[in-house]
């Protein structure tokens, strides 16, 4: 029977806030360079307040929404769950994203809290630094994780962002119990080096016992196993998973598959903006794997998909 969609996809809902800044921002306001940072509302503010004369732009984004944005513009189709406010942010957020052709129907927030922002800050080597208020993203539940989608998709792609809240990190467990139940292949992103500080050994468990796929980085696969060549964290990451996809910047991406590892190529670009360059990687792999193509093919296509990313302001 053939499924509605490609990828069913669970993240942090965020409208994301994009600014070019100087290296000095970042500085002065002792900002940890190129990682996501949470921050209060507060502390987002004032940030935003410093910006007044800077042009901002708005994206409805979160790591997974990227990735499946990426899948939709490479041509496939997917369905997507994050927690929203009844306020504007969350409003443009559905709007933003059903005009990207992405499926997206989540009962909003019934708290007063806000939707999450992230203030994505980029600087002139094109490093991207973010600054995220959480929102209500946190009050995604087991519940809002809508059976009926996910059983119709050929993929649950889940962002590992998700395990800094319990209930988030709840809701996860749930979609990937669900996949495994209804023969769906669970893919995963470590997304960040500091969830692999603090969820390493969670992470390891949870791509033993339910991942087909995972999504990594240099820098994260380092911290993971505490290793400097990317080799060899290749040989123990396939170890763990069938499959994995490891991207290295412009060096391309390595592929994984049964113990074995190889080096695909990356394309030639003028990068100006990485934000949303490795969600939009695994968006063009999973377009690849949901239609027919090898892995050194979809990986290929992953490499172009996020060539084509940095060269623009934003995860698109």
């Amino acid at each position: 029977m053939a499924k509605k969609y490609d990828v069913f996809g669970v993240g942090n809902a965020l409208v994301d806030i994009l600014a070019f800044v100087d290296e000095q921002f970042i500085v002065e306001e002792d900002i940890a360079k190129g990682s996501m940072t949470l921050v209060d509302a507060v502390r987002q503010g004032a940030l935003l307040n410093l910006l007044e004369r800077v042009d901002l732009k708005l994206r409805s984004g979160g790591s997974a929404a990227n990735t499946m944005i990426a899948i939709a513009q490479s041509g496939g189709n997917g369905f997507y769950t994050g927690k929203v406010a009844k306020d504007s942010h969350g409003e443009f957020y559905k709007q933003d994203l059903a005009e990207a052709g992405v499926d997206f129907d989540v009962n909003p927030s019934q708290n007063e809290g806000p939707t999450g922002t992230s203030l994505i800050l980029t600087t002139p080597d094109a490093e991207r630094t973010m600054c995220t208020n959480l929102g209500v993203s946190v009050e995604l539940e087991p519940d809002d994780v809508e059976l009926e989608p996910l059983r119709n998709s050929k993929f649950v792609y889940i962002e590992g962002y998700l395990w800094d809240g319990e209930q988030p990190r709840a809701a996860s467990r749930h979609a990937m119990a669900a996949a495994k139940e209804h023969d769906v292949p669970v893919a995963f992103t470590f997304s960040d080096m500091f969830l692999v500080d603090r969820f390493g050994d969670d992470f390891r468990k949870l791509t033993e016992e339910f991942c087909d796929v995972v999504f990594c980085n240099a820098e994260e696969i380092r911290h993971f196993f505490k290793l400097e060549s990317i080799e060899a964290c290749a040989a123990e990451l396939g170890k763990i998973v069938k499959t994995a996809f490891i991207t290295d910047g412009p060096n391309g991406c390595y592929v994984i598959h049964e113990g074995q590892a190889e080096h695909v190529p990356g394309f030639e670009a003028k990068a100006i903006d990485t934000v949303g360059a490795g969600d939009a990687f695994a968006g063009g792999v999973l377009f690849g794997l949901t239609h027919e193509l090898g892995l050194n093919e979809a990986a290929r296509w992953g490499n172009y998909v996020a060539s084509r990313v940095v060269q623009v302001q934003g995860a698109r």
